[in-house]
């Protein structure tokens, strides 16, 4: 059997559908062409009426490229409105991640899954690895899922339900599998990853077992397996996290994507975002005390309902006195279902997409400037095919006889900073 995934969205969506891609290659089925494939799987994402849009397009575009296929529509936009999909074509097919791999096993392979996952949803026989020529060198691994918060432009909480946490054993297992198999670096990921907490195991604590137990898998002369924790917002960063990254000194990853969506008190309070900005740059400076060299990441929302000239000045004042080394912009989008759908002073889009332009210009300068000051300095990098992604975060070429999934340390220098990219 032929089979193509199409992934939308967000991390943890990549890893679901890397999941499913790895259990279908261990189980005999080719990964193939759009064109070529017997199945075509699209694992969606809802966050904005725009990623709706793609969702369908994907969809529609699928159909078109392949006249044969049975397309099978999974994820967060095809959970809220399943008959926008099934409604496209009779070959389309909405299947709710939470049965998605049994169904697909139970019409494509003749043997039956072995059940173990419960708190996922997803059962996966042995565990199958994502590892070798179809994956990353570093491997995200799903430990939550769901979120509590309801943000008013969010309509995630009503996709993906509560926030649950992943059996931190389970966690663990996974994680010493893919460290004996040779990754050197893994990614903690979740909808709302900071929340994680399995019978009073926090997220820290969790980090602090996987530490202690990945320690001395690799040989004395190579560095360490390697952590970094994907998007975390700000309100569940603890000084347990805080001083648990310092001590281990780059084995958690000196990097942090840390959302703020606005530099404005007054629009974080519209979007029930609950902290203020003073807070939000008071964590800034608690990392950067113990962390002089971590570099952060964020999201901001721009031309949210209401927001003012002023509101808007004060997001640039805030990400420049956060010196955040990469923006991630987004101009406001309407999300039907969300209480901000509904609020008066919509702002207009070309003043949405004004603002927007100059916060990109904004991510450009700050990124330059990051990288310009970690000259000279050395870093833990990890080794791709063409790129190698430092401490930092930051993709630069990859260096000369070095190989894919090595972690080596490097000086970081002028030359890479000419051809780099980033992630």
């Amino acid at each position: 059997m032929k089979f193509h995934v199409i992934n939308l969205g967000c991390k943890v969506n990549k890893v679901e559908s890397d999941q499913l891609t790895a259990l279908f290659l261990t189980r005999g089925a080719e990964l193939s062409a759009l064109d070529e494939a017997d199945l075509v799987v699209i694992n969606t994402c809802t966050v904005t009426g725009e990623a709706d849009k793609k969702a369908r397009k994907a969809t529609r575009s699928a159909l078109r490229h392949n006249c044969f296929a049975h397309v099978v529509v999974t994820g967060c936009a095809s959970a809220l409105h399943p008959s926008e999909f099934s409604d496209i074509d009779s070959r389309v097919q909405v299947i709710p991640k939470a049965s998605l791999v049994k169904e697909l096993d139970g019409h494509y392979f003749s043997d039956e899954l072995e059940h173990g996952t419960p708190d996922t949803g997803v059962s996966l026989p042995q565990r199958p690895q994502r590892v070798g020529e179809h994956f990353r060198t570093r491997v995200s691994i799903k430990i939550q899922d769901g979120c509590d918060h309801a943000c008013t432009f969010c309509i995630v909480h009503v996709a993906r339900g509560k926030a649950t946490s992943r059996n931190a054993y389970d966690v663990i297992d996974e994680v010493l599998d893919y460290a004996q198999a040779g990754v050197r670096e893994i990614v903690l990921t979740g909808i709302n990853t900071g929340s994680y907490c399995y019978e009073g195991i926090t997220l820290a604590r969790l980090l602090e077992k996987l530490l202690e137990l990945t320690a001395d898998i690799h040989s004395s002369d190579q560095a360490p397996l390697r952590f970094r924790l994907s998007s975390v917002e700000p309100q569940n960063i603890d000084d347990e996290l805080i001083e648990l990254m310092a001590q281990h000194k780059g084995r958690i990853c000196r990097h942090l994507h840390l959302p703020m969506q606005s530099g404005s008190t007054r629009i974080l309070e519209a979007m029930e975002r609950d902290y203020s900005i003073e807070t939000y740059l008071d964590l800034v400076a608690r990392l950067r005390s113990l962390m002089p060299s971590i570099a952060l990441s964020t999201d901001v929302i721009v031309g949210f309902p209401g927001e003012t000239d002023a509101d808007f000045d004060a997001t640039v004042h805030a990400i420049r006195a956060a010196q955040f080394c990469k923006l991630h912009v987004f101009p406001y989008s309407v999300r039907s279902g969300t209480p901000a759908a509904h609020m008066p002073n919509q702002v207009p889009e070309p003043l949405k997409r004004m603002r927007a332009s100059i916060l990109r210009a904004l991510s450009e300068e700050l990124f330059e400037a990051d990288f310009n000051a970690r000259i000279g300095t050395k870093e833990l990098v990890l080794v791709e095919n063409d790129t190698a992604l430092t401490d930092s975060y930051h993709e630069i070429p990859r260096p000369l006889y070095s190989s894919k999934g090595d972690l080596i340390p490097i000086v970081l220098r002028e030359q890479y900073n000419k051809a780099r990219n980033t992630l």
